[in-house]
């Protein structure tokens, strides 16, 4: 088929190698959000997506707007029999959605209908999910409610990350979507509509999203920092600076109020509601991250000090 390939950030580049090695599909096109500053020096940057596609010499197109008039017109003139999707990061319109002849088909690193929209892995890690997965769905206008054409599980890791997580994801979802795409030229695979029950959201994460709840249990706690690793990353204050925080350590340690410090030896604990946690990496404002102990020999935490 040909194709028009859709997608803007890292993890979307294990779904576009696959079809650029493909002998079944052809990649006469991708589309990617427009080049944005990026750096200290705030040059504009293209996407992943646009990288990969500039090395392949394949034609990359950034409208501001899916809508635009001009791009759909660029859109039409290629003639695509699909356009796969992986997190394009743009709203897509009936006009374009209309263009290729067996639609648009989006990777979604959910179980769909779990965890509808843009952070699907962090909500299902700070949910506490102990599996996962990845959906090829048919996309509509609605926020990812199409009938979904296959899925693939993953578990979910104890000490999971986001990143690590939608790393996998990204890897086996790849595969699943190469596989659809196939089973949809040979008109085998006949998209099934999702259930009513079990439908949860998934909304973009913010910084302030990422703030550490010391007064949570300290399972919310490891898995809300999880959660937002590497980004936005976890973050909290002490003496009025705010510091990010890598994965924690739940201990099953007790003995300290919710966000007081406790220097040992080799560990810095913390305290939640529950159970203490012992810091991982600790990165204060404009320096590099580093061991916990390293940054509580620098600072030298007073009895009694806490992160707020």
């Amino acid at each position: 088929m040909r194709i028009v390939f859709a997608g803007t950030p890292e993890p979307a580049l294990p779904s576009l190698r696959r079809l650029l090695d493909s002998e079944r599909h052809e990649v006469v096109a991708v589309v990617t959000r427009p080049d944005a500053p990026a750096g200290r020096s705030r040059r504009p940057q293209r996407s992943p997506v646009g990288a990969l596609a500039d090395e392949a010499g394949v034609a990359v197109l950034t409208p501001q707007k899916a809508s635009e008039p001009d791009f759909l017109r660029q859109l039409t003139d290629l003639a695509p029999d699909c356009c796969p999707v992986v997190a394009y990061g743009n709203l897509l319109r009936r006009e374009a959605l209309d263009v290729p002849r067996h639609g648009w088909v989006n990777l979604h690193f959910s179980l769909l209908p779990a965890w509808r929209g843009a952070a699907p892995v962090q909500a299902a890690i700070r949910a506490g999910d102990e599996i996962t997965g990845a959906s090829t769905f048919a996309l509509e206008e609605g926020m990812d409610t199409g009938p979904v054409y296959g899925t693939v599980t993953e578990e979910i890791g104890r000490h999971d990350t986001a990143g690590a997580l939608l790393e996998r994801l990204a890897t086996s979802g790849a595969a699943l979507l190469a596989s659809t795409l196939d089973g949809i030229e040979d008109g085998e695979l006949v998209a099934v509509p999702q259930p009513a029950d079990g439908v949860s959201y998934a909304p973009k994460v913010t910084v302030d999203d990422a703030r550490v709840p010391w007064t949570h249990p300290a399972p919310g706690v490891d898995r809300l920092v999880r959660a937002v690793t590497p980004a936005p990353g976890a973050w909290t204050t002490f003496r009025d600076a705010r510091v990010k925080l890598g994965p924690v350590l739940t201990t099953g340690e007790g003995g300290l109020d919710p966000g007081a410090i406790r220097v040992e030896r080799q560990r810095v604990l913390v305290g939640t509601a529950s159970a203490v946690v012992a810091l991982g990496d600790v990165q204060p404002q404009g320096k590099k991250a580093m061991p916990a102990v390293d940054w509580a020999r620098g600072v030298r935490p007073e009895p009694g000090e806490r992160f707020t």
